[in-house]
């Protein structure tokens, strides 16, 4: 159970759509200190489709300023106590900090969405585990030594667990995602994509947010973020074909159909009932 909904690895494709709440988002869709339009703007996702919605309150593109925690919560609290009292879509908190962690989940949260997989803040799991909630863990490869893709997101990811079990929080309560474009080159990217599915080695569900990311606009041209919708399309596909169960969008109702005609064939179609 993720907020009131029951999740089935494994029998679709879950579809987590991107509320950013910050004046510098790299996708261009923030919506600032606007509540109103942030309000409006779930909405409209949870009615193209998002099973989750995911609000930040601090830009994760290369070359961004940290925001303060008391900075933050002021910019996320608002949203979410608005969404917790009005939408039913379960609200992920995207913040590495556990005190914003802690704030989110008490103003209606059910879902903590760390980009560094705990090992900035360990106390983060700790505090989903005391809220009795999930987190993602990110493997975050910035700032780290490579030596080989899948083995080094394994290797992050295997101790992004290690840490929320030191932490008191079950491995059953993590979801993972292997980082796309945190501190890849557009190869190493691609690559990870082409090889998601040895990934299952790690034993729990994956997401994976490749929406409107650099990698897709150097490969198709230097294309802008506004005119990356049809590259996410390819890497959503791909990676639903590799075993990814959540895909993080910004496009909700073109990736939901995208998801939709990708589980046809990879699960099977027509559902059985």
């Amino acid at each position: 159970m993720i907020g009131s909904r029951e999740f089935s690895w494994g029998e679709r494709t879950y579809l987590m759509g991107v509320l950013n709440v910050t004046p510098d988002s790299f996708s261009g869709d923030g919506t600032g200190d606007d509540v109103e339009a942030a309000l409006q703007h779930a909405l409209r996702m949870r009615d193209d489709g998002a099973d989750f919605i995911d609000v930040g309150g601090e830009s994760t593109r290369p070359g961004s300023e940290e925001v303060p925690a008391e900075e933050e919560m002021r910019r996320v609290l608002p949203v979410i106590e608005r969404l917790a009292a009005g939408i039913e879509v379960p609200i992920s908190i995207d913040t590495y900090k556990a005190t914003v962690a802690r704030a989110a989940l008490e103003a209606g949260a059910s879902l903590v969405n760390d980009v560094h997989g705990f090992r900035r803040e360990p106390e983060t799991a700790r505090v989903a585990a005391e809220h009795g909630v999930p987190a993602v863990a990110m493997h975050n490869q910035r700032g780290r030594p490579f030596r080989d893709t899948i083995g080094d997101i394994a290797e992050g990811l295997l101790e992004s667990l290690r840490i929320a079990r030191e932490q008191g929080l079950a491995e059953e309560q993590v979801i993972v995602d292997p980082g796309f474009n945190f501190g890849w080159t557009e190869e190493q990217a691609l690559e990870m994509l082409r090889r998601l599915r040895e990934l299952q080695v790690v034993g729990r569900p994956l997401l994976i947010g490749t929406s409107r990311k650099s990698t897709i606009g150097k490969v198709l041209g230097d294309l802008p973020v506004e005119e990356r919708v049809e590259g996410t399309a390819a890497t959503v596909a791909i990676a639903i074909a590799n075993g990814a169960d959540i895909v993080r969008v910004h496009d909700v109702k073109e990736m939901a159909r995208v998801a939709r005609m990708a589980d046809a064939i990879v699960r099977g179609w027509p559902r059985p009932a």
